[in-house]
């Protein structure tokens, strides 16, 4: 080592309020903009004709997406109306709190500086693509009906 380099110092995380400030900011802007959508959709009921688009695949097939209900579903849950909430969707009313969860664990982790990383293997897909078609099509279907929004 040449005696005229600085001695190197180890380096430690940053643990000041700033610093957890900084590594918590995307989280919580992304907490910020559901809330936000949340809020939106809670004040602005998506069974009043007009406010929203219609989606393009019940429009023009009459067959119901897997998204098909989403609004009037976060419509619901915001007024706390969770079976009315199920109905319309009951594949988003399951994702809200696993969305939750997962918010959570991220925030912890960010909070803590540890690098939050949700690999997505190949069960995983296989699991969640038959799951959502599986649910288009027992809702398109007639004893699916209660599946409808």
């Amino acid at each position: 080592m040449n005696p005229a380099s600085p001695i190197p110092t180890p380096t430690r995380p940053h643990t000041g309020a700033a610093a957890v400030f900084r590594r918590t900011a995307v989280p919580a802007g992304v907490m910020g903009g559901v809330v936000a959508a949340f809020a939106y959709v809670g004040t602005v009921d998506p069974n009043a004709p007009g406010h929203y688009p219609v989606c393009p695949l019940l429009h023009y097939t009459g067959l119901y997406c897997p998204g098909c209900g989403g609004l009037r579903s976060a419509h619901a849950f915001v007024h706390g109306d969770f079976l009315t909430a199920f109905h319309d969707n009951a594949l988003a009313v399951v994702g809200y709190p696993l969305f939750a969860v997962l918010w959570v664990v991220w925030m912890l982790r960010a909070a803590r500086g540890r690098p939050v990383r949700i690999e997505l293997q190949p069960v995983h897909l296989w699991i969640l693509v038959p799951l959502l078609l599986i649910f288009t099509v027992v809702r398109n279907l007639p004893f699916g009906g209660w599946l409808h929004p």
